[in-house]
Protein backbone atom coordinates (compact mmCIF):
# COMPACT_ATOMS: atom_id res chain seq x y z
CA UNK A 1 0.00 0.00 0.00
CA UNK A 2 1.05 3.80 -0.51
CA UNK A 3 1.35 4.48 2.89
CA UNK A 4 2.56 7.54 4.92
CA UNK A 5 5.92 7.91 6.01
CA UNK A 6 4.80 9.64 8.96
CA UNK A 7 2.47 6.35 9.67
CA UNK A 8 5.39 4.17 9.34
CA UNK A 9 8.04 5.98 11.66
CA UNK A 10 5.18 6.45 14.26
CA UNK A 11 5.02 2.30 14.21
CA UNK A 12 8.79 2.55 14.18
CA UNK A 13 10.11 5.21 16.54
CA UNK A 14 7.52 7.36 18.03
CA UNK A 15 -0.76 9.57 11.33
CA UNK A 16 -1.73 7.84 8.50
CA UNK A 17 -4.66 6.80 5.78
CA UNK A 18 -4.79 4.40 3.49
CA UNK A 19 -4.50 5.60 -0.29
CA UNK A 20 -5.67 2.77 -2.49
CA UNK A 21 -8.35 0.21 -2.84
CA UNK A 22 -9.31 -2.74 -4.44
CA UNK A 23 -12.52 -2.48 -7.16
CA UNK A 24 -15.36 -2.96 -4.40
CA UNK A 25 -17.77 -1.68 -7.40
CA UNK A 26 -20.69 -3.95 -6.18
CA UNK A 27 -20.71 -2.04 -2.91
CA UNK A 28 -24.41 -0.38 -2.18
CA UNK A 29 -23.44 3.15 -2.64
CA UNK A 30 -25.99 6.09 -2.26
CA UNK A 31 -24.77 9.27 -3.13
CA UNK A 32 -26.28 13.11 -2.80
CA UNK A 33 -25.76 16.75 -2.44
CA UNK A 34 -27.49 18.60 -0.98
CA UNK A 35 -28.78 22.23 -1.94
CA UNK A 36 -25.48 23.91 0.74
CA UNK A 37 -23.49 21.65 -1.27
CA UNK A 38 -22.19 18.73 1.11
CA UNK A 39 -21.71 16.24 -0.69
CA UNK A 40 -23.18 12.56 0.88
CA UNK A 41 -21.64 8.74 0.16
CA UNK A 42 -24.26 5.92 2.19
CA UNK A 43 -22.66 2.81 2.01
CA UNK A 44 -25.15 -0.14 3.43
CA UNK A 45 -23.26 -2.67 5.26
CA UNK A 46 -25.54 -5.10 7.64
CA UNK A 47 -22.47 -6.48 8.54
CA UNK A 48 -22.50 -5.42 12.20
CA UNK A 49 -24.98 -3.64 14.03
CA UNK A 50 -23.54 -0.10 13.87
CA UNK A 51 -22.91 2.81 11.81
CA UNK A 52 -19.65 5.16 11.56
CA UNK A 53 -20.18 8.96 10.09
CA UNK A 54 -17.47 10.65 8.70
CA UNK A 55 -17.10 14.38 7.69
CA UNK A 56 -14.41 15.30 5.44
CA UNK A 57 -13.57 18.63 5.00
CA UNK A 58 -10.97 19.14 1.93
CA UNK A 59 -8.66 21.68 3.38
CA UNK A 60 -5.51 20.07 5.55
CA UNK A 61 -1.69 21.69 5.58
CA UNK A 62 -1.60 22.35 2.04
CA UNK A 63 -3.84 25.05 2.60
CA UNK A 64 -2.12 27.71 4.63
CA UNK A 65 0.65 30.14 3.95
CA UNK A 66 3.77 31.19 5.83
CA UNK A 67 2.23 33.35 8.95
CA UNK A 68 -0.50 30.47 9.71
CA UNK A 69 1.28 27.32 9.17
CA UNK A 70 -0.21 24.76 12.02
CA UNK A 71 -3.59 25.92 11.91
CA UNK A 72 -5.12 22.74 10.69
CA UNK A 73 -4.14 20.85 12.87
CA UNK A 74 -5.02 23.90 15.52
CA UNK A 75 -8.52 23.91 14.20
CA UNK A 76 -8.99 20.27 14.55
CA UNK A 77 -9.07 20.51 18.62
CA UNK A 78 -10.60 23.74 18.73
CA UNK A 79 -13.45 21.58 17.33
CA UNK A 80 -13.83 19.47 20.35
CA UNK A 81 -14.13 22.98 22.58
CA UNK A 82 -17.88 23.59 22.36
CA UNK A 83 -20.25 25.27 20.31
CA UNK A 84 -23.25 26.96 21.27
CA UNK A 85 -25.55 24.14 22.43
CA UNK A 86 -22.81 21.84 23.59
CA UNK A 87 -20.37 22.35 26.28
CA UNK A 88 -16.89 22.30 25.98
CA UNK A 89 -15.20 18.62 25.81
CA UNK A 90 -18.61 17.37 25.61
CA UNK A 91 -18.75 16.35 22.21
CA UNK A 92 -16.29 13.14 22.71
CA UNK A 93 -18.34 12.58 25.82
CA UNK A 94 -21.48 12.07 24.57
CA UNK A 95 -20.69 10.14 21.94
CA UNK A 96 -18.51 7.86 24.88
CA UNK A 97 -21.69 7.75 27.33
CA UNK A 98 -23.50 6.52 23.85
CA UNK A 99 -21.59 3.76 23.96
CA UNK A 100 -19.39 4.91 20.65
CA UNK A 101 -15.97 6.32 20.08
CA UNK A 102 -15.23 9.51 18.01
CA UNK A 103 -11.74 11.15 16.83
CA UNK A 104 -10.13 13.35 14.03
CA UNK A 105 -6.63 13.72 12.20
CA UNK A 106 -5.13 16.79 9.95
CA UNK A 107 -2.81 15.78 7.02
CA UNK A 108 -1.81 17.55 3.99
CA UNK A 109 -4.96 17.66 2.07
CA UNK A 110 -7.73 16.74 4.35
CA UNK A 111 -9.10 16.61 7.95
CA UNK A 112 -11.82 14.13 8.81
CA UNK A 113 -13.69 13.88 12.11
CA UNK A 114 -15.31 10.61 12.53
CA UNK A 115 -17.78 8.60 15.11
CA UNK A 116 -18.82 4.78 15.29
CA UNK A 117 -21.89 4.29 17.39
CA UNK A 118 -24.66 1.63 17.09
CA UNK A 119 -26.97 1.89 14.25
CA UNK A 120 -29.87 3.29 16.49
CA UNK A 121 -27.46 6.56 17.33
CA UNK A 122 -27.05 8.04 13.54
CA UNK A 123 -29.21 11.01 14.44
CA UNK A 124 -27.18 11.63 17.87
CA UNK A 125 -23.27 11.31 15.76
CA UNK A 126 -25.31 14.03 12.59
CA UNK A 127 -26.89 16.34 15.23
CA UNK A 128 -22.90 16.34 17.03
CA UNK A 129 -21.30 17.20 13.48
CA UNK A 130 -23.86 19.19 12.47
CA UNK A 131 -23.52 21.63 15.44
CA UNK A 132 -20.14 22.17 15.16
CA UNK A 133 -20.03 22.73 11.76
CA UNK A 134 -22.81 25.87 11.80
CA UNK A 135 -22.10 26.91 15.66
CA UNK A 136 -18.65 26.25 16.81
CA UNK A 137 -17.26 28.87 19.19
CA UNK A 138 -14.24 30.53 18.67
CA UNK A 139 -13.07 32.77 21.69
CA UNK A 140 -9.79 34.00 23.26
CA UNK A 141 -10.12 31.45 25.66
CA UNK A 142 -10.14 28.35 23.32
CA UNK A 143 -7.90 29.80 21.15
CA UNK A 144 -5.28 30.40 23.99
CA UNK A 145 -6.09 26.13 25.26
CA UNK A 146 -5.48 24.90 22.61
CA UNK A 147 -2.43 26.91 21.44
CA UNK A 148 -0.53 25.48 24.47
CA UNK A 149 -1.38 22.35 23.95
CA UNK A 150 -0.34 22.20 20.00
CA UNK A 151 2.95 23.87 21.32
CA UNK A 152 3.88 21.22 23.84
CA UNK A 153 2.45 18.53 20.99
CA UNK A 154 5.26 19.99 18.79
CA UNK A 155 7.87 20.08 21.55
CA UNK A 156 7.41 16.15 21.89
CA UNK A 157 6.61 15.02 18.25
CA UNK A 158 9.40 17.53 16.52
CA UNK A 159 11.54 19.63 18.72
CA UNK A 160 12.25 16.61 21.27
CA UNK A 161 11.95 13.81 19.18
CA UNK A 162 15.30 12.35 18.18
CA UNK A 163 14.16 11.46 14.24
CA UNK A 164 11.08 13.94 12.84
CA UNK A 165 13.15 16.96 13.00
CA UNK A 166 15.25 15.56 9.46
CA UNK A 167 12.03 14.66 8.17
CA UNK A 168 10.76 17.99 8.85
CA UNK A 169 14.08 19.22 7.56
CA UNK A 170 13.54 16.52 3.91
CA UNK A 171 10.06 18.67 3.26
CA UNK A 172 11.73 21.87 3.87
CA UNK A 173 14.67 21.44 1.56
CA UNK A 174 12.18 19.21 -0.84
CA UNK A 175 9.87 21.76 -1.49
CA UNK A 176 10.80 25.22 -2.64
CA UNK A 177 7.40 26.67 -3.63
CA UNK A 178 4.91 23.26 -2.96
CA UNK A 179 3.00 24.17 0.25
CA UNK A 180 4.25 20.50 1.11
CA UNK A 181 7.42 22.25 2.27
CA UNK A 182 6.06 22.44 5.94
CA UNK A 183 5.01 19.42 8.48
CA UNK A 184 1.26 19.11 9.54
CA UNK A 185 1.90 20.60 12.93
CA UNK A 186 3.42 23.96 11.81
CA UNK A 187 6.33 25.68 12.61
CA UNK A 188 6.48 26.89 16.35
CA UNK A 189 6.63 30.89 15.52
CA UNK A 190 3.76 30.65 13.43
CA UNK A 191 1.58 28.83 16.28
CA UNK A 192 2.88 31.16 19.05
CA UNK A 193 1.25 34.19 16.88
CA UNK A 194 -1.77 32.93 14.75
CA UNK A 195 -4.52 35.40 15.75
CA UNK A 196 -8.53 34.76 16.63
CA UNK A 197 -9.11 36.55 13.25
CA UNK A 198 -6.74 34.27 12.06
CA UNK A 199 -9.11 31.05 13.21
CA UNK A 200 -12.20 33.16 12.13
CA UNK A 201 -11.50 33.30 8.66
CA UNK A 202 -10.48 29.82 8.34
CA UNK A 203 -13.54 28.55 9.88
CA UNK A 204 -15.75 30.82 7.38
CA UNK A 205 -13.47 29.63 4.52
CA UNK A 206 -13.17 25.96 4.63
CA UNK A 207 -15.38 24.91 7.18
CA UNK A 208 -18.45 25.22 4.88
CA UNK A 209 -20.74 22.35 3.81
CA UNK A 210 -19.83 22.63 0.14
CA UNK A 211 -16.31 22.18 0.45
CA UNK A 212 -16.92 19.20 3.00
CA UNK A 213 -18.23 15.27 1.93
CA UNK A 214 -20.17 13.10 4.81
CA UNK A 215 -19.46 9.59 4.70
CA UNK A 216 -22.13 7.21 5.82
CA UNK A 217 -21.38 3.66 6.23
CA UNK A 218 -23.12 0.51 8.25
CA UNK A 219 -26.53 -0.91 9.07
CA UNK A 220 -28.53 2.19 7.91
CA UNK A 221 -31.04 2.47 5.26
CA UNK A 222 -29.75 4.77 2.71
CA UNK A 223 -33.25 6.26 2.54
CA UNK A 224 -34.50 7.29 6.69
CA UNK A 225 -30.17 8.49 6.42
CA UNK A 226 -30.59 10.67 3.94
CA UNK A 227 -33.91 12.22 5.72
CA UNK A 228 -31.45 12.95 8.99
CA UNK A 229 -28.75 14.38 6.62
CA UNK A 230 -31.30 17.03 5.74
CA UNK A 231 -32.51 17.45 8.95
CA UNK A 232 -29.18 18.20 10.27
CA UNK A 233 -27.19 19.57 7.97
CA UNK A 234 -30.11 21.19 5.11
CA UNK A 235 -30.87 24.60 6.95
CA UNK A 236 -26.50 25.29 6.89
CA UNK A 237 -25.57 27.83 4.35
CA UNK A 238 -23.88 27.36 1.24
CA UNK A 239 -20.09 29.19 1.70
CA UNK A 240 -18.12 30.56 -0.73
CA UNK A 241 -15.87 28.26 -2.80
CA UNK A 242 -13.08 28.17 -0.83
CA UNK A 243 -9.43 29.09 -2.58
CA UNK A 244 -7.66 25.92 -3.63
CA UNK A 245 -3.69 26.57 -4.13
CA UNK A 246 -2.27 26.09 -7.33
CA UNK A 247 1.72 26.27 -7.13
CA UNK A 248 3.07 23.66 -8.92
CA UNK A 249 6.63 22.60 -7.36
CA UNK A 250 9.40 23.35 -10.08
CA UNK A 251 11.15 20.36 -11.58
CA UNK A 252 14.56 19.86 -9.52
CA UNK A 253 17.54 20.07 -11.28
CA UNK A 254 19.94 18.88 -9.08
CA UNK A 255 20.62 16.98 -5.75
CA UNK A 256 19.85 19.25 -2.67
CA UNK A 257 21.60 18.16 0.63
CA UNK A 258 21.62 19.01 4.44
CA UNK A 259 23.16 18.27 7.47
CA UNK A 260 21.14 18.50 10.40
CA UNK A 261 23.12 18.37 13.85
CA UNK A 262 21.18 17.25 16.74
CA UNK A 263 21.56 15.71 20.29
CA UNK A 264 21.38 12.05 19.42
CA UNK A 265 23.92 8.98 19.77
CA UNK A 266 23.39 7.53 16.11
CA UNK A 267 23.76 8.95 12.88
CA UNK A 268 20.39 8.71 10.33
CA UNK A 269 19.85 9.60 6.84
CA UNK A 270 17.03 10.16 4.46
CA UNK A 271 16.71 11.10 1.08
CA UNK A 272 13.31 11.85 -1.00
CA UNK A 273 12.71 11.78 -4.37
CA UNK A 274 9.82 13.69 -6.54
CA UNK A 275 6.64 11.37 -7.45
CA UNK A 276 3.82 11.93 -8.95
CA UNK A 277 0.36 12.46 -7.30
CA UNK A 278 -2.29 10.09 -6.59
CA UNK A 279 -4.24 9.60 -10.17
CA UNK A 280 -0.98 9.18 -11.69
CA UNK A 281 -0.22 5.95 -13.49
CA UNK A 282 3.22 5.53 -12.35
CA UNK A 283 2.21 5.06 -8.94
CA UNK A 284 1.23 1.73 -9.41
CA UNK A 285 4.40 0.55 -10.24
CA UNK A 286 6.31 2.69 -7.78
CA UNK A 287 4.21 0.90 -5.20
CA UNK A 288 5.53 -2.20 -6.30
CA UNK A 289 9.00 -1.46 -6.76
CA UNK A 290 8.64 0.35 -2.89
CA UNK A 291 7.76 -3.64 -2.05
CA UNK A 292 10.33 -5.39 -3.47
CA UNK A 293 12.75 -2.45 -2.33
CA UNK A 294 11.98 -2.01 1.28
CA UNK A 295 8.68 -4.43 1.75
CA UNK A 296 9.59 -5.89 5.31
CA UNK A 297 12.84 -7.72 6.15
CA UNK A 298 12.66 -10.03 3.28
CA UNK A 299 12.85 -7.09 1.31
CA UNK A 300 16.44 -5.67 -1.03
CA UNK A 301 17.02 -2.70 1.17
CA UNK A 302 16.67 -4.56 5.24
CA UNK A 303 18.68 -7.78 3.91
CA UNK A 304 21.66 -6.43 2.61
CA UNK A 305 22.13 -3.15 5.09
CA UNK A 306 20.74 -5.01 8.31
CA UNK A 307 21.55 -9.13 8.13
CA UNK A 308 24.30 -9.11 5.01
CA UNK A 309 26.25 -6.33 6.29
CA UNK A 310 24.81 -5.38 9.43
CA UNK A 311 25.67 -1.88 9.02
CA UNK A 312 21.86 -0.57 9.77
CA UNK A 313 19.64 -1.04 12.59
CA UNK A 314 16.80 -0.56 10.15
CA UNK A 315 16.85 0.83 6.44
CA UNK A 316 14.47 0.95 3.37
CA UNK A 317 12.58 3.23 1.76
CA UNK A 318 8.09 4.46 1.80
CA UNK A 319 6.20 5.35 -1.23
CA UNK A 320 3.79 7.88 -0.50
CA UNK A 321 0.91 9.64 -2.37
CA UNK A 322 -1.02 12.36 -1.82
CA UNK A 323 -3.19 15.09 -3.95
CA UNK A 324 -0.47 17.01 -5.59
CA UNK A 325 3.16 15.17 -6.04
CA UNK A 326 5.28 13.98 -2.72
CA UNK A 327 8.39 11.84 -2.06
CA UNK A 328 9.59 8.18 -1.93
CA UNK A 329 11.45 8.07 1.14
CA UNK A 330 15.08 6.26 1.42
CA UNK A 331 16.20 6.22 4.92
CA UNK A 332 18.58 4.20 7.32
CA UNK A 333 19.26 4.07 11.14
CA UNK A 334 23.11 3.51 11.45
CA UNK A 335 24.69 0.94 13.76
CA UNK A 336 27.60 1.98 16.37
CA UNK A 337 30.37 2.70 13.86
CA UNK A 338 28.94 2.54 10.75
CA UNK A 339 28.50 5.53 8.64
CA UNK A 340 25.67 7.36 6.63
CA UNK A 341 27.67 7.33 4.00
CA UNK A 342 28.15 3.50 3.49
CA UNK A 343 24.78 3.43 3.92
CA UNK A 344 23.89 5.41 0.99
CA UNK A 345 25.81 4.18 -1.22
CA UNK A 346 24.16 0.79 -0.86
CA UNK A 347 20.84 2.13 -0.80
CA UNK A 348 21.40 3.87 -3.97
CA UNK A 349 23.35 1.19 -5.22
CA UNK A 350 20.06 -1.53 -5.04
CA UNK A 351 18.22 1.20 -6.69
CA UNK A 352 20.49 1.34 -9.70
CA UNK A 353 19.53 -2.38 -9.73
CA UNK A 354 16.23 -2.25 -10.00
CA UNK A 355 16.65 0.15 -13.08
CA UNK A 356 18.81 -1.77 -15.05
CA UNK A 357 17.92 -5.51 -14.15
CA UNK A 358 13.98 -6.72 -14.15
CA UNK A 359 12.88 -8.19 -11.02
CA UNK A 360 12.21 -12.10 -10.81
CA UNK A 361 8.49 -13.09 -11.52
CA UNK A 362 8.87 -14.56 -7.61
CA UNK A 363 9.51 -10.92 -6.45
CA UNK A 364 7.16 -9.47 -8.74
CA UNK A 365 4.24 -11.73 -7.74
CA UNK A 366 5.20 -11.15 -3.98
CA UNK A 367 4.92 -7.82 -3.83
CA UNK A 368 1.17 -7.92 -5.87
CA UNK A 369 0.29 -10.38 -3.16
CA UNK A 370 1.02 -8.46 -0.45
CA UNK A 371 -0.91 -5.67 -1.96
CA UNK A 372 -3.71 -7.85 -2.12
CA UNK A 373 -3.59 -9.47 1.00
CA UNK A 374 -3.43 -5.42 2.63
CA UNK A 375 -6.25 -4.69 0.62
CA UNK A 376 -8.42 -7.68 2.05
CA UNK A 377 -7.47 -6.20 5.39
CA UNK A 378 -8.48 -2.92 4.53
CA UNK A 379 -12.05 -3.39 3.74
CA UNK A 380 -13.01 -5.91 6.90
CA UNK A 381 -14.91 -3.14 9.02
CA UNK A 382 -16.97 -0.55 7.87
CA UNK A 383 -14.65 2.43 9.36
CA UNK A 384 -11.78 1.22 6.82
CA UNK A 385 -14.47 1.40 3.99
CA UNK A 386 -16.00 4.58 4.72
CA UNK A 387 -12.21 5.79 5.22
CA UNK A 388 -11.38 4.71 1.82
CA UNK A 389 -14.53 6.22 0.02
CA UNK A 390 -14.00 9.56 1.75
CA UNK A 391 -10.02 9.66 1.10
CA UNK A 392 -10.81 9.18 -2.68
CA UNK A 393 -13.69 11.36 -3.17
CA UNK A 394 -11.79 13.82 -1.52
CA UNK A 395 -8.60 13.51 -3.06
CA UNK A 396 -9.34 12.87 -6.14
CA UNK A 397 -13.16 14.15 -6.72
CA UNK A 398 -14.93 10.87 -7.23
CA UNK A 399 -14.90 7.63 -4.97
CA UNK A 400 -14.96 5.53 -8.40
CA UNK A 401 -11.34 6.21 -8.91
CA UNK A 402 -11.17 3.69 -6.39
CA UNK A 403 -13.06 1.26 -8.38
CA UNK A 404 -10.52 -1.21 -10.44
CA UNK A 405 -7.76 -0.45 -8.46
CA UNK A 406 -6.25 -3.60 -7.72
CA UNK A 407 -6.35 -4.80 -11.35
CA UNK A 408 -4.28 -1.95 -12.21
CA UNK A 409 -1.60 -3.20 -9.79
CA UNK A 410 -1.98 -6.84 -10.47
CA UNK A 411 -1.17 -5.67 -14.50
CA UNK A 412 2.14 -4.02 -13.50
CA UNK A 413 5.07 -5.94 -15.28
CA UNK A 414 9.21 -5.86 -14.48
CA UNK A 415 9.00 -3.42 -17.40
CA UNK A 416 6.88 -0.88 -15.87
CA UNK A 417 9.09 -0.94 -12.67
CA UNK A 418 12.41 -0.50 -14.77
CA UNK A 419 10.69 2.38 -16.19
CA UNK A 420 9.49 4.47 -13.19
CA UNK A 421 12.91 3.13 -11.36
CA UNK A 422 14.58 5.05 -14.13
CA UNK A 423 12.08 8.60 -14.32
CA UNK A 424 12.38 9.20 -10.81
CA UNK A 425 14.94 7.87 -8.63
CA UNK A 426 17.48 10.30 -10.60
CA UNK A 427 19.95 12.17 -8.21
CA UNK A 428 19.26 15.42 -9.82
CA UNK A 429 15.14 14.52 -7.94
CA UNK A 430 16.86 13.72 -4.95
CA UNK A 431 17.22 15.63 -1.37
CA UNK A 432 19.02 14.30 1.50
CA UNK A 433 19.03 15.14 5.45
CA UNK A 434 21.49 13.56 7.09
CA UNK A 435 21.35 13.70 11.01
CA UNK A 436 24.93 14.74 12.45
CA UNK A 437 24.69 13.41 15.90
CA UNK A 438 26.01 15.96 18.72
CA UNK A 439 26.22 13.75 22.30
CA UNK A 440 25.22 15.90 25.67
CA UNK A 441 26.98 14.62 28.40
CA UNK A 442 23.93 11.93 29.15
CA UNK A 443 23.81 11.11 25.96
CA UNK A 444 20.71 10.88 23.80
CA UNK A 445 19.30 7.08 22.51
CA UNK A 446 16.31 7.26 19.63
CA UNK A 447 14.57 4.99 22.48
CA UNK A 448 14.21 2.42 20.00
Amino acid sequence: MKLTLIALLTAFCLMSVPAIAAGPAEWPITEAELDNGLKVIILEDHSTPAVTSQIWYHVGSKNERPGITGISHLFEHMMFKGSKNIPPEEHARIVQKNGGTSNAYTYFDQTVYHETLGNEKLDLALSLEAERMQNLTIDDKNLASERQVIIEERGWRIDNNPFMPIVEQLFATSYNAHPYGWHVIGWMSDLESITLDDCRNYFDTYYVPNNATLVIAGDVNPKDAMQLVEKHFGAIPRGAEPPRPHTVEPVQMGERRVEFHKQAQLPVFIAGYHTPEMLNEDTYALDVLSRVFSGGQSSRAYKRLVYDEQICLFAGGQFETREDPALFYVFAFMNPGATTETAEAALYDELEKIKNEPLTDHELQKAKNQIEAELVGQMESIDDKAQMLGQYQTLTGDYRNMFGEMDKYMAVTADDVMRVAKKYFDSRNRTVVTLVPEQSDAGMGFGL
